[in-house]
């Protein structure tokens, strides 16, 4: 009660001031802008419970009394509840005109009311040259005149353009992403309008937008601009926050306004005409607003992780609904962010709750002060939640952070902790059993938080940007290897069969081994001094030996023949010469004495040399291994040249494992990205930028970098998860159309392995079916080629499927036609142009959509449940 009546003591003396106040001050009326050759009223005003007296007021140097004072009164009684009140007015008026332009001061008058002296206020008038008056009266004062461009209307039956404009004016013309900008819609005119039709308000893009103020009726009032005098109107106010950095043109408005204009009738028709020539007619004019522009700058980097996207001058508050709290009852948090700045677009912070603390969807409630363009306000956001557990808990500080525009900087908020005691409730404990039969309530394990997995810390497999196994010289020169080992192998075979076929073939190869063979039982007769017997088995293995090796019949053995013979199989004349010297030396010695055993050693020797010689004559060198081996040197060489590049990058790899892992997110982007850069990628590469860009807070750049992940290793089950996770931050929900269900399944079966292990599967297929081939043509029996035949055609249509699968998924690689939003919004056009297209609809960043056409800077994008469109290229970034 003792609180109920201070407040009723402090609301009467606070309305006995207000009326105190009221009944010691004389109010004046009188325009705030006049031309220099206008008449105006000045009109002072007395309210009180009395008459007043003794009203003294002096006109001053700055203007001249036309008439005046001009007296009128007024009273009221008013009976209420049987209390009898009465009020007086009194109005003295003055018509007064200027001396000379400027901007003056009236001065101030008195009065005696009451016993007591009231003065008035100063009143400031601007008089201006005014350059021809405006057509229109002013509505306070009285005076009234026509001006230059009321002439020109009434003979041309025209309004020129100054005297009907309008105009879309901005508090700032430079911000930052999120800075609330007031923006005032205003019609001038100096013209006799009486309507408006076909509005073509202005359309913000780029911005958020929302009307502050609409008219019901649209007043003018009088207004100077460039020494002229205006009745101006405020058409709309808007509250505008850009969404996005760079030039944001707002496009123009439009109106058409219908005016009476005077029109003098210059016929001579009946003599009554003369005193009605002058006639009104309406006409119509098409007024526009200039296009304005806007220069957005991006907020600085470095946003700390509680940013809320508030921009401008804020305060945290938090308090509990209540603070008598039990298990299972429902309380609530309320935290309110307040002050002056784009409230309307501050994200919800973050809070964290104990455990054991049901949390449900946050609540909002917004609060804003229309009288100052709805940049200043509150907004709050309730926290539901059941405590499930007894005892005592704290919800940590919330942080809440800001970017403050006179400051130049992030400036971070921070509530006090809030300590809860939570008693038992009539239910329980959560995890309190309900009776000692049933045993413990088992519960499944609730999960505190979600989060991405960790980045891949191994050796990344880095390789050339755009290298895929499949097509590349690797590849083709392991499949030739292929082809050309069977081949080799079915030509093997072949020549074995031709070989064993080729009894005069047998005997060239053997050649030199009969001949050897005679040659050691020559050494054994050589051994035992067997004259006449050692000559006959050496010229036996001569003879032998060329009939064999050249091929010729026993008739055709002669010396002419055999030299003949030796020369054209490219024998030289001198190891030719030794052969037939030894044959005469034979023969000579067969019908000869005893030469000794010194001779027949030395003819023993001469024979073994020529027959080696004359054999390996006969034969082809192998200078293909010489080129074999300069070609692997080579390959080795380039091999050590990568290695020492792999140095560098492996270096750049381990610097930036190590700076995310210290949480240092900005350094290990950056390390990754130079990799990135020297012309090699990996799944695993990308995946660790995307986890990079994610604890940075870019999500778009994250999802691309997934994306990218994933279209090098389709299988790879870290960077789906963290792709999925990452587009639940993302705003547009689209459901996609669903896919013929044979291409699902063959995509899902592509996609299983990656391209290059897709194409390692071929070679080991193509080369199983090459080897059934080989069985198939070479087999002995009916029964391994007919398995040959069978198991080769399945393999080979099994490795052409293998071959499909690798180059589909390098085809899908290579592709440019999906792309990633990265602007945070995005307006979708009806054609590439900004100008005389429509607005379809808005998408956010992150989103991903296929490119379906490109025309200058725009790109004809289709989202995943069909909608077209286009789309500034600047907007997007291409997997």
């Amino acid at each position: 009660m003792n609180m109920k009546r201070l407040l009723s003591i402090a609301a009467f003396l606070l309305i006995a001031f207000f009326q105190l106040a009221a009944q010691n001050s004389i109010k004046v009326e009188a325009p705030d802008v006049v031309a220099v050759n206008e008449q105006f009223n000045v009109t002072f005003i007395i309210e009180g419970e009395k008459s007043p007296s003794d009203f003294q007021w002096s006109v001053g140097d700055d203007f001249q009394l036309v008439w005046g004072p001009q007296r009128g009164s007024s009273s009221s009684i008013q009976i209420i509840n049987g209390k009898r009140s009465s009020s007086h007015q009194t109005t003295f008026t003055y018509i007064l005109i200027p001396k000379s332009t400027g901007t003056f001061q009236l001065p101030v008058a008195t009065a005696m009311l009451s016993g007591d002296k009231i003065s008035s206020n100063q009143a400031s008038i601007q008089v201006v040259s005014d350059g021809g008056s405006s057509s229109q009266s002013s509505s306070q004062g009285g005076g009234q005149s026509s001006g230059s461009g009321n002439r020109q209307s009434a003979t041309s039956g025209e309004i020129p353009s100054g005297d009907l404009f309008m105009r879309l004016s901005l508090s700032r013309s430079e911000v930052v992403v999120g800075e609330p900008i007031t923006a005032t819609l205003k019609l001038y005119q100096r013209a006799n309008v009486v309507g408006f039709e076909n509005a073509k308000l202005p359309t913000f893009n780029g911005f958020w937008s929302q009307e502050t103020y609409v008219p019901d009726n649209i007043e003018f009032k009088r207004e100077s601009l460039d020494d002229k005098i205006y009745n101006t109107a405020v058409l709309r106010t808007y509250v505008l926050i850009p969404q996005k950095s760079g030039t944001i043109t707002i496009d123009p408005s439009e109106l058409v306004c219908v005016i009476n204009v005077r029109v003098n009738n210059s016929s001579s028709g009946s003599i009554f005409d003369q005193f009605f020539q002058d006639d009104y007619r309406q006409i119509r004019k098409r007024v526009t607003t200039p296009a304005v522009k806007v220069k957005v700058n991006p907020l600085p980097a470095g946003q700390p992780a509680s940013f809320g996207g508030g921009v401008g001058n804020f305060g945290i508050s938090a308090r509990l609904t209540s603070d008598n709290i039990k298990t299972h009852d429902a309380a609530s948090l309320i935290i309110t962010v307040s002050g002056r700045g784009n409230v309307a677009l501050l994200e919800e912070p973050k809070v964290n709750f104990p455990p054991d603390f049901e949390v449900y969807d946050t609540k909002t409630t917004e609060n804003t002060d229309k009288s100052t363009g709805s940049t200043s306000g509150s907004k709050s956001f309730e926290y539901p939640f059941i405590p499930r557990s007894h005892g005592d808990f704290t919800i940590d500080p919330v942080e809440y952070s800001y970017y403050d525009v006179n400051q130049g900087k992030y400036v971070t908020l921070k509530t006090e902790p809030m300590h809860i005691k939570v008693a038992k409730g009539k239910g329980g404990d959560s995890s309190t059993p309900v009776s000692v039969s049933s045993g413990i309530e088992r519960k499944d394990v609730k999960s505190l938080a979600d989060d991405i997995r960790f980045i891949f810390t191994g050796k990344p497999s880095l390789s050339s940007s755009g290298a895929f196994f499949v097509g590349s010289i690797l590849f083709w020169v392991l499949l030739s290897l292929l082809v050309l080992g069977a081949s080799a192998v079915f030509l093997a075979f072949r020549k074995v069969s031709a070989m064993r076929a080729d009894v005069a073939g047998t005997k060239n190869r053997r050649a030199t081994k009969m001949a050897r063979k005679r040659l050691a039982q020559a050494g054994e007769y050589l051994d035992k001094n067997l004259y006449t017997a050692f000559y006959e088995e050496l010229h036996k293995a001569l003879i032998g030996f060329v009939s064999d090796k050249l091929n010729m019949d026993m008739s055709e053995i002669s010396k002419d023949n055999i030299a003949s013979a030796l020369t054209s199989g490219g024998v030289s004349e001198e190891q030719t010469k030794s052969f037939t010297d030894l044959l005469d030396a034979c023969e000579f010695a067969r019908y000869s004495p005893d030469g000794g055993n010194e001779a027949m050693r030395s003819h023993y020797d001469d024979a073994l040399k020529v027959i080696t010689s004359i054999d390996s004559g006969l034969k082809t060198g192998g200078k293909s291994f010489r080129k074999v081996a300069t070609i692997v040197i080579l390959l080795l060489s380039i091999g050590f040249s990568m290695n020492i590049q792999a140095k560098d990058l492996d270096s750049l790899w381990t610097a930036g494992v190590q700076a995310y892992s210290d949480g240092r997110f900005s350094d290990a982007s950056s390390a990754w990205t130079s990799i990135e850069e020297s012309g090699q990628k990996s799944a695993t590469l990308y995946y660790n930028l995307g986890n990079s860009w994610f604890k940075q807070g870019n999500y778009p750049k994250a999802i691309l970098n997934y994306e990218r992940a994933l279209r090098l290793d389709p299988s790879y089950s870290d960077a789906r998860y963290n792709l999925e996770f990452t587009n639940s931050f993302v705003q547009d929900k689209i459901e996609p159309v669903p896919e013929f269900i044979l291409k699902s399944v063959a995509r899902k079966v592509c996609y299983v392995m990656s391209s290059n292990a897709w194409a390692t599967i071929f070679l080991v297929l193509f080369a199983a079916a090459l080897v059934m081939g080989l069985l198939y043509m070479l087999g002995a029996s009916v029964g391994r080629r007919r398995i040959g035949f069978y198991c080769g055609i399945v393999l080979l249509l099994f490795s052409i499927g293998a071959l499909s699968f690798s180059v589909w998924q390098k085809s899908d690689s290579l592709k440019s036609d999906t792309a990633i939003v990265m602007s945070p919004v995005s307006s979708v056009k009806s054609s590439p142009s900004s100008g005389s297209s429509k607005d379809l609809f808005v998408i956010h960043e992150g989103t991903k959509v296929t490119i379906l056409d490109e025309v200058g800077s725009w790109k004809n994008i289709s989202l995943a449940d069909g909608r077209q469109g286009w789309i500034p290229s600047s907007d997007l970034e291409v997997i």
